[in-house]
């Protein structure tokens, strides 16, 4: 794997402060919203997290961490679209939920693909992009997804209409 460059640990650095912050915001309010400063700082760290990872090329081309990074910023900007208009309607507040939550998984799939490919320092645990374990950590990520995103979809549900 290519050395890690400046921009690349601030990226890094950002990803990880949304990673904890997001999964405490799910932890403690079970949903990510505009209204908790945990939930503020992990939509403000995804967005610098996305945004930073558009300007990291380490094979030269476009590639699927900046696809991934552009799903993150339409899903960034679908929720707080859910969360600051009418335009979704009484289901705002799921597609909210979805949007947002789905910015977590997108902010998982590079951050095992990276662990794995880079840690420990000198003996990574892969040593290839293609190794079967990385599909099934993908695997496993969709499918903590479904299972967190159907949760958190049927506690909405049972809220009381504010």
């Amino acid at each position: 794997m290519p050395e890690i460059i400046p921009l690349g640990w601030f990226h890094t650095v950002m990803g990880i402060i949304a990673l904890i912050s997001g999964g405490f915001t799910l932890a403690r309010f079970k949903e990510i919203t505009l209204q908790t400063r945990s939930s503020q700082i992990y939509l403000v760290t995804t967005l610098i997290t996305a945004g930073t990872a558009l300007a990291i090329f380490q094979r030269g081309e476009f590639g699927p961490g900046h696809a991934l990074a552009v799903m993150t910023l339409l899903a960034l900007a679908v929720g707080t679209l859910a969360a600051t208009t009418k335009l979704f309607g009484k289901i705002s507040r799921y597609v909210q939920a979805l949007a947002y939550s789905a910015t977590l998984l997108f902010h998982c799939i590079p951050a095992v693909t990276d662990g794995l490919l880079r840690l420990p320092v000198g003996d990574p645990v892969l040593t290839s992009i293609e190794d079967p374990i990385l599909k099934m950590c993908y695997l496993v990520l969709l499918i903590l997804f479904l299972v967190g995103i159907s949760l958190q979809l049927r506690w909405i549900h049972r809220q009381p209409a504010s």
